[in-house]
């Protein structure tokens, strides 16, 4: 991947290691970063996170992180505007976590949202860049103002052909994902946090039944 990207995130798959059930190696992280953090491609990487762990579990996490600030801290989102406010205020970047109740694209993620955008935008403008865990969905990133986000949603739908894809069904999968790359590649990320946008939005998913 490295080989044919513009550029490129590592990740330290804490939430799919807290999914099996068994425990991150942190050190073999720090390790692997090290190795990584010097290609041209390299972009930055996310701190661990302890997945529904409190914010002081957490904030130890970034105060162990040996590699600075090509590291990037996670906020999730039941945890306090007080530290969301710090992070913003500490980091160049800071990564939106999804949390049990508020997923997202739901009507509790848009409320949160709301109150999120408000405490970290200067005139519709955050103080720091953003990165959304799990939010490619077009309907979310068209709304926020996010500098990137990630999601296996092209990789995911690959697997799931039928009436979800359309009605011209590519042969191989990875055609498939490609087709779902360029639809969430041929938009951008709001410029600005407008409040109006969130409130059309939950207007919609109440409509919707969501």
């Amino acid at each position: 991947m490295a080989e044919v990207s513009h550029s490129f995130i590592l990740d330290n798959g804490a939430f799919s290691v807290w999914k099996s059930g068994q425990t991150l190696d942190v050190p073999g992280y720090y390790q692997w970063i090290d190795k990584w953090r010097f290609h041209p491609g390299f972009d930055w990487c996310l701190i661990p996170d302890v997945i529904e762990g409190s914010e002081e579990e957490n904030d130890s996490e970034i105060n162990n992180w040996p590699l600075g600030q090509i590291g990037v801290p996670v906020w999730h989102l039941n945890e306090s505007i007080e530290r969301l406010v710090r992070l913003a205020n500490e980091w160049p970047r800071i990564a939106f976590g999804s949390t049990s109740g508020m997923e997202p694209g739901s009507r509790k993620f848009w409320g949160r949202m709301a109150v999120v955008m408000d405490a970290i935008c200067s005139e519709g403008q955050p103080v720091c860049k953003l990165h959304g865990l799990r939010m490619l969905s077009i309907d979310i990133f068209t709304n926020l103002p996010l500098s990137s986000a990630d999601s296996a949603v092209a990789a995911l739908l690959s697997f799931m052909p039928g009436d979800r894809f359309g009605m011209y069904l590519p042969k191989r999968e990875s055609q498939i994902a490609n087709v779902i790359a360029d639809r969430i590649e041929a938009h951008s990320s709001a410029p600005i946090w407008n409040p109006s946008q969130s409130i059309t939005v939950q207007q919609e998913l109440k409509l919707c039944g969501h």
